[in-house]
């Protein structure tokens, strides 16, 4: 088999779940006392920090990770992410890995404009914690309805069960992912993000009422 030599953590997870300090610390340990490099996919990582009670900050992930990378295609950006290298055994050459596996991106300034605007005037925590607020009100709106969760929303990721038949109403409105069979209920995906207005929250929880019986 293919040795191990590297950890790959999502986040937040694929269910809006979130590595807190004392675990990402744990697994950053382990992986230091057996030689094995920590990646962390960042691809809602503003989710994950300005989240209710957050502990990490971008700072301490990247004194935790050897490589971790900023997602800004969903927090705003048309396109692009920003990868950061944190070990510096693993910079030398990096540039030149980039062009030989043809990853080199044409007219890459373009990427990195939309980057530094982000980065402005803490527009992109602003919009990170915007999708978050709108799925914790979402849950809480479906909550208040009687449903449950699979899991606790954290992030802009929330994960509700709902009735078959209900399921197929909301269709008729909504587009969202099918996550679990659950018997005669199933696990749905809704998201939010950083452009979701607040009335469109209102309109789910009102829609999703006149179905519940």
């Amino acid at each position: 088999m293919v040795k191990p030599r590297l950890v790959f953590v999502s986040q937040p997870t694929e269910i809006g779940s979130v590595y807190t300090k004392a675990e990402l610390t744990e697994i950053s340990e382990y992986c230091r006392k057996n030689s094995l490099y920590l990646y962390l996919d960042g691809a809602r990582l503003g989710a994950s920090v300005n989240r209710q009670g957050s502990d990490l900050s971008y700072a301490e992930i990247a004194d935790l990770v050897d490589v971790f990378y900023i997602g800004s295609t969903k927090n705003g950006a048309v396109f692009g992410e920003t990868i950061v290298i944190c070990n510096d055994a693993l910079k030398s050459d990096f540039r030149y890995h980039i062009k030989q596996k043809g990853a080199l991106l044409a007219k890459s300034a373009a990427m990195g404009i939309q980057v530094c605007e982000l980065f402005k005037d803490n527009l992109y925590d602003e919009l990170a914690k915007h999708s978050n607020d709108m799925a914790l009100k979402l849950a809480d709106g479906i909550k208040s309805l009687g449903y449950s969760f699979l899991c606790e929303a954290e992030t802009n990721q929330i994960f509700p069960i709902f009735p078959i038949e209900t399921i197929e109403k909301l269709r008729r409105l909504y587009d969202f992912y099918d996550w679990q069979p659950m018997g005669e209920k199933t696990v749905i995906r809704l998201v939010t993000s950083w452009s979701t207005p607040e009335s469109m929250v209102d309109e789910f929880v009102k829609d999703l009422s006149s179905m519940n019986f």
